[in-house]
């Protein structure tokens, strides 16, 4: 599977495909536009890569989404925060509808990891919880929710990156822990995932070491865990994909020719080459060299095609011209889905309309890689100026910025939270705001002492929901689905 860097598919990209008979791709926001734009990419894809092609979108939820425009759903967090297995299932199958609607049949998710570690840097509110039976029963839920509409689902990151310090696009992260842990915690969703009656057609690897399973190797790469256990412990039939082999925790310490080599070895279907074009022909070369030489038999190259085939065939990519007849309802839907996970710490009061308040927060927020830009002040500040009379103040880097400067003149003050990344200790001594909300990391509410409004996320329809909080139009009935956590 490739990416490409372009909004149209040029001559030389379809020569590309076409000579190395690559049948696979994945689109970002770089290649995404508007519908018409992106179904014209999806279907000249289609016609170059054939019958079976699998076009795939990382369509999450929350922060994790690729097309912008189409109904935007909750995060898994804020799923778990409503607590409720219909609505999961719900939320998948409309997501399932956008997606498809734009010519997509593979969504990489949901996301399978536990919510176990409050100071992990890229799952946070992509998981649907810290309890592994009730995660699991609101992700599966979700991705029976996505198969019902005819998209699969691949399930991450096994065997689990919640517990970690490390991204792994930036670094390698271990996660040491005994087998009797990781089986009752990071395997958990996965075991059930991979064994249930209606599995999960597909599985992405981490590109983490779980020494208690591999030494050696990340699990991406490692024999013992995507063949021992996932194939022969597990009995595990569906496609095993790796996630980018760009990562730099894997290209900057094997190589991705290598490492593409070595994930095959492993047990995987896929590998993913997300980098440039010299590395995709890196990949390429290696993996052709490994067959020449008769490092990979026959038999088992056809096995994994065979279910690379099986998944394109079970979920097949048929544009529909950008049509999506169900958008009214389920823009409807997921509005009704971000209020359910509207999530409250410490009593905070609704504000009288009318109020003056002083919001403070980020001036704007740029991605991290793997989410979508967080939201400018300009739009938290236009949303609050419907209700209230406000004052801004924004800041660049929260390290620096001096919370006693601001003027005791009687205004409400609002802090407005927008990223990821955890506050570090000089802000929590000293940041005292009347009311914070949380618009992104939910455990951003322990890092201030003050009342709080946790939403999971800054997508529209989270704004509205705490807009219409925030004036007491609604109540927030979500609960923290993380036990223990501050």
């Amino acid at each position: 599977m490739i990416r490409i860097p372009n909004t149209v598919l040029d001559a030389e990209t379809a020569d590309f495909l076409r000579d190395n008979q690559i049948r696979a791709i994945c689109l970002f926001r770089q290649n995404m536009v508007d519908a018409a734009q992106l179904s014209k990419l999806t279907a000249d894809l289609r016609e170059v890569m054939g019958e079976n092609a699998l076009i795939a979108i990382d369509q999450e939820g929350g922060a994790v989404v690729r097309s912008t425009w189409v109904p935007a759903p909750p995060a898994a967090m804020s799923l778990g925060a409503a607590d409720d297995t219909t609505l999961a299932y719900a939320v998948g199958a409309a997501v399932a509808r956008g997606v498809k609607a734009l010519g997509f049949n593979w969504n990489f998710a949901p996301v399978l990891d536990l919510n176990n570690n409050p100071a992990n840097p890229v799952i946070c509110e992509r998981s649907f919880g810290s309890d592994p039976k009730r995660a699991t029963e609101l992700a599966l839920a979700w991705m029976e929710g996505s198969l019902s509409e005819g998209v699969a689902c691949c399930v991450k990151h096994f065997p689990g990156h919640g517990d970690t310090h490390v991204d792994s696009h930036r670094d390698l992260p271990t996660v040491d822990k005994p087998r009797a842990e990781l089986d009752a915690l990071e395997l958990a969703p996965f075991k059930v995932a991979a064994m249930a009656t209606k599995n999960a057609p597909a599985m992405m690897s981490a590109h983490i070491v779980y020494p208690a399973l591999d030494r050696e190797f990340p699990a991406t790469m490692s024999r013992k865990i995507l063949t021992g256990l996932l194939r022969e412990e597990w009995q595990y039939r569906g496609v095993i994909i790796t996630d980018g082999m760009d990562m730099h925790a894997i290209a900057g310490r094997y190589g991705v020719g290598k490492a593409a080599v070595q994930a095959f070895v492993a047990g995987a279907d896929m590998v993913m080459a997300l980098g440039t074009r010299a590395t995709q022909n890196e990949t390429l070369d290696a993996l052709a060299e490994a067959i020449a030489s008769g490092q990979f038999h026959q038999e088992e190259i056809a096995t994994r095609l065979q279910r690379l085939d099986r998944l394109a065939q079970t979920y097949p990519c048929a544009g529909t011209d950008g049509i999506y007849a169900a958008e009214a309802a389920d823009h409807q839907l997921m509005r009704g889905a971000w209020q359910r996970g509207l999530t409250v710490h410490g009593n905070p009061q609704a504000i009288p309309v009318g109020s003056k308040i002083r919001l403070v927060m980020r001036t704007d927020t740029v991605s991290d890689g793997v989410s979508e830009a967080g939201v400018p002040a300009s739009v938290v500040s236009a949303m609050l100026a419907q209700h209230y009379d406000v004052e801004m103040t924004t800041f660049a880097d929260p390290d620096t910025f001096i919370w006693p400067s601001l003027p005791a003149d009687g205004r409400i003050t609002v802090l407005a939270s927008t990223s990821r990344a955890r506050y570090s200790e000089q802000v929590r001594n000293s940041w005292r705001p009347a009311l914070h909300l949380a618009l992104w990391n939910p455990f951003h509410a322990f890092d201030i002492a003050a009342p709080a409004v946790m939403s999971y996320g800054f997508a529209p329809p989270a704004l509205q929901a705490v807009s219409a909080w925030l004036t007491g139009e609604i109540e927030a009935h979500g609960q923290l689905p993380v036990a223990g956590m501050m």
